[in-house]
């Protein structure tokens, strides 16, 4: 019997200025009056894959078991594939651009059981658009899903294996230091890092961060408020991973930090006391 699901989570990078969320919602209690849809953000930055996938992969472990609407799709009304993603053996299905932004999400939910390729047009708004496809084709479908229509009514099965990847970068040793990245910064200006904390088990407490143009020492803490007034601090955040932090202040806009920028971490030299700045000139070494 097909499952029948009560909760649509809602991702895009839509904002809130325009009316797009609210014809989204308004497509989806048309078909299915009784869901509730949650928003989960529709702050994306514009066109930003990678955030959308990481905003989704952060909150994929405490969403609602249900359906999950995720749009962030720079190429709309091109060849990629508008698909169905089913995890946890249909606990929850996601739905989206074959784009990569429900790649790291399924992969968290242990992986595809299903995938389908959204082409029936029974289940998608008639119309002759081809930019909008929150309104037209994710939203349908995903209130079809909660009414307990069977993914492959959706379209065709495809292979798990086809899907977009995830773009999300790893993490890299060399000669003792560990080569890292920002992964997002939130409101607060904390930088969060794709660093695990277990990956500086072999750092004392306090490590010496190196950035594009200068660098800082920081100490492990465990919570904002140990952090000293002129101190940088390294704390284990909401999602288990390692965010430069400083208390009630942006580290981000001090440290000159954005998603995407690059930070090495490695030992503190026992000259260098904690604190302090050292600037990182680069051009041609002279000899």
């Amino acid at each position: 019997m097909p499952l029948r699901y009560d909760t649509i989570s809602f991702l895009s990078d839509y904002g809130l200025t325009d009316e797009f969320v609210g014809v989204v919602h308004s497509v989806i209690r048309s078909i299915a009056p009784e869901v509730a849809v949650i928003d989960i953000t529709h702050g994306i930055k514009p066109y930003d894959v990678r955030a959308g996938g990481l905003a989704l992969a952060r909150s994929a472990s405490y969403l609602c078991p249900g359906v999950v609407v995720a749009v962030v799709d720079p190429v709309v009304g091109t060849a990629r594939r508008a698909i169905a993603v089913e995890v946890g053996d249909g606990m929850s299905v996601l739905v989206g651009p074959d784009n990569g932004v429900l790649a790291a999400a399924v992969a968290l939910c242990g992986g595809a059981t299903r995938a389908v390729q959204i082409t029936n047009p029974d289940y998608c708004l008639p119309g002759d658009s081809t930019t909008f496809d929150g309104r037209d084709i994710f939203g349908p479908a995903a209130a079809h899903l909660c009414l307990g229509v069977d993914l492959a009514e959706l379209g065709p099965s495809i292979d798990p294996i086809s899907l977009f990847p995830a773009m999300i970068p790893l993490t890299r040793e060399d000669e003792g230091r560990l080569h890292g990245e920002v992964l997002w910064v939130d409101r607060y200006g904390n930088a969060q890092l794709n660093v695990d904390p277990d990956e500086l088990a072999e750092f004392e407490e306090h490590v010496r961060l190196v950035f594009d143009d200068g660098s800082r020492t920081a100490r492990r803490v465990s919570n904002f408020a140990s952090v000293d007034k002129n101190e940088v601090g390294l704390v284990v955040d909401a999602y288990g991973l390692l965010a430069i932090v400083l208390d009630r202040r942006s580290a981000a806009d001090e440290l000159g930090l954005i998603a995407g920028s690059a930070v090495t971490i490695e030992a503190v030299d026992e000259d260098r006391m904690p604190g302090t700045v050292t600037p990182v000139n680069l051009g041609p070494r002279r000899t």
